[in-house]
Formats: C-alpha cells, sequence, structure tokens
C-alpha cells in the first residue's frame, strides 16, 4: 500500500545515486551531504532547489534513524536520489522499522526538539508519500520538488 499527497503516478526516471548507512546518527549529516553533492552540479531547478531537497532529506533520514533505533532489530537505511525527466529531484528513504510517518495536526512548541520534519515536508514538497510495498518490512518514504514527475 502506498499513500501520497498527490492522485497522479510518476513515470521511471533516470538514477543518480543510492546510499545504504546503518541507523546511526553520524549518518544523517552524511546522507544530507551526498544529496547535496551529487544533485547541486546539475540542478535544471538551481541551488533553492537543491538545498529544500538537502533539508527534507535531513529530515526523512533522521526519522527513519528514530524509528530504526527503537525498533527490535536495526537495521541499515537507504536512500535514493534522482532528476525526474522532467527536472523535479525525487528523493526515497527506506527504512524497515514498523509504522507510519503522521504529519502532527497542530505545531510543535517553540521549545521542542523535533516534530517539524512530516510539516516541512507537507510545505515544501511537491508531493510525498509513504509506501508499504518496499522489499522487506518497513516503509518507504518519498518526496518530490519541482515540476511534477
Amino acid at each position: 500500500m502506498c499513500s501520497t499527497r498527490s492522485a497522479y503516478a510518476a513515470p521511471p526516471s533516470l538514477t543518480d545515486f543510492s546510499f545504504t548507512f546503518p541507523p546511526e546518527p553520524q549518518w544523517v549529516r552524511s546522507a544530507r551531504e551526498a544529496v547535496r553533492a551529487a544533485l547541486a552540479p546539475t540542478a535544471p531547478g538551481g541551488a533553492d532547489l537543491v538545498e529544500i531537497a538537502t533539508l527534507l532529506t535531513s529530515e526523512l533520514v533522521t526519522n527513519a534513524f528514530v524509528a530504526s533505533v527503537h525498533s527490535v532489530a536495526p537495521a541499515p537505511i537507504a536512500l535514493h536520489a534522482e532528476w525526474t525527466r522532467r527536472g523535479a529531484v525525487r528523493v526515497l528513504v527506506h527504512d524497515r522499522a514498523p509504522g507510519t510517518p503522521l504529519v502532527p495536526d497542530h505545531l510543535p512548541d517553540a521549545d521542542d526538539e523535533g516534530g517539524r520534519g512530516l510539516l516541512l515536508l507537507t510545505l515544501h514538497a511537491t508531493e510525498w508519500g509513504v509506501c508499504h510495498h518496499a522489499p522487506g518490512p518497513g516503509k518507504l518514504v518519498w518526496f518530490t520538488l519541482g515540476d511534477k514527475p
């Protein structure tokens, strides 16, 4: 089952890179920098698009890390980023932790350290969704930025 915040299906695209890493906090920064380094040289949408993709990637990887370390058997997290044929960026993050991320129904308090990731995703992504049909347990959370792919 895959839920999305948009009504259309995305066509196949050209792959830029994939990255698998352990569920350890230092890898969040590595994932963020990998997306920036891979997408920046060929960014059809400019530097702003890359920076938003980097921010949203960081939020999704952080959520995957938190979900993974609280699961019974933490497993590696997979990150995939690509440019679509229409110049949008698509990022996918897979973890093997149970559950489905939910957008909070209210803004977190100003002094709360978390709770903003999916709100930022909802605000900035052209579309995003959660799939539970990825190979094995867990979920795949993805987003696109830019033109509809």
